[in-house]
């Protein structure tokens, strides 16, 4: 089975923008509305001589107030326990939030690649706010715009360099391990 990597993070933080930036095409629904992608996207992608398939997933509520944002928090926290990789997408123009936070805590007792990505990050300014990100105790982010492409060969380098290895299964084979996945989730 080819690896996951799962993006996930708040309402409206630009996951797929940045999904549909990685795959190359658009594939993910994209609109400025919070809450817009509820179910998970996926999509295969090769890059550098690696091949992983990536998932879209619905901003994550820190407070599920409704049964549909309990599935979505519920699918988010699935996706988490399925991938290889995580990145976990945060807003630079809305400086760190509650959600950002409860993720970050909750990241913290996984046991695999987390990558920590700040997106919006294109002016002057915004970089200077990237800075404020580091409260969340974080060491490692990644400044990133999925709008305009700014940091995102840095990001893919940094995901090539923790997916673990995958060799190609015989034509034909390995569908239904993805069906398998997509059905749990």
């Amino acid at each position: 089975m080819k690896p996951v990597v799962a993006i996930i993070g708040r309402p409206n933080a630009g996951k797929s923008t940045l999904f549909n930036k990685l795959v190359g095409r658009k594939e993910a629904i994209v609109f400025a509305e919070p809450g817009v992608t509820r179910d998970l996207n996926y999509a295969d992608v090769e890059e550098g001589g690696k091949a992983f398939v990536l998932v879209d997933t619905g901003g994550f509520p820190a407070r599920a107030d409704d049964s549909v944002l309990k599935q979505v928090r519920e699918r988010t926290r699935l996706a988490i326990e399925d991938s290889d990789v995580i990145i976990l997408l945060m807003d630079g123009r809305a400086g760190p939030t509650y959600e950002d936070s409860v993720l970050v805590e909750m990241l913290r007792g996984v046991k695999k690649p987390v990558i920590y990505a700040v997106n919006k990050v294109d002016t002057k300014r915004q970089e200077e706010g990237f800075m404020e990100f580091y409260s969340l105790g974080i060491s490692n982010l990644l400044p990133v715009s999925a709008e305009t492409g700014m940091g995102l060969d840095d990001l893919t380098d940094v995901v090539l360099s923790k997916i673990p290895a995958w060799e190609r299964a015989e034509e034909g084979e390995g569908g239904e391990e993805r069906e398998e996945r997509e059905e749990r989730i």
